[in-house]
């Protein structure tokens, strides 16, 4: 096998400037070394076994030694996952409301209507994130004319006797 040519020879004498570019960079010498490739015949040196010994849990796949590792092994110690309570349930069919009070109101533009799009747009309520419902927090404003919006009852209340209306 031929030598290999020495960095200064790939990269030209000394004298020769050279702008660096992908097609003349190179590793420093000893820094890169070649990957072991295992299980590659009896000459390699890491063949039959691929360097893993005979049997035992270091020679399976998956092993919890270097190189391996089964997730939530912790050394025949009861796992976590199953020393922690297991109560309750997760209701998949649970709507969870965007909430906005009477102060926050107060971005909307004058004499605009209380619908979701609106809200979205005055940035009070983010689209596809559940409804919104109005709570009768603060003071409400005067002649507002709500549609489509959810709200509580004191927000009801607050709306009509402001002089506003509520439209379904």
């Amino acid at each position: 096998m031929a030598d290999k040519p020495t960095r200064r020879e790939r990269l030209g004498a000394p004298d020769q400037v050279q702008k660096i570019g992908l097609h003349n960079l190179v590793p420093a010498p000893g820094s890169h070394r070649n990957r072991k490739r295992i299980g590659r015949g009896p000459g390699s040196g890491t063949g039959k076994t691929s360097g893993k010994g005979h049997k035992g849990i270091k020679a399976r796949s998956g092993h919890h030694g270097p190189g391996g590792g089964k997730p939530q092994f912790e050394g025949g110690q009861m796992p976590l996952t199953r020393r922690i309570p297991k109560r309750g349930f997760t209701n998949i069919f649970r709507v969870v409301n965007q909430v906005v009070s009477f102060d926050d109101l107060g971005k909307l533009p004058k004499g605009a209507e209380v619908t979701e799009e609106t809200l979205a747009e005055a940035g009070l309520i983010r689209k596809g994130k559940g409804p919104a419902k109005l709570l009768a927090n603060g003071d409400a404003a005067k002649g507002v004319t709500v549609r489509g919006v959810k709200m509580s009852a004191g927000a009801k209340q607050k709306i009509e006797s402001a002089g506003g209306r509520i439209e379904n």
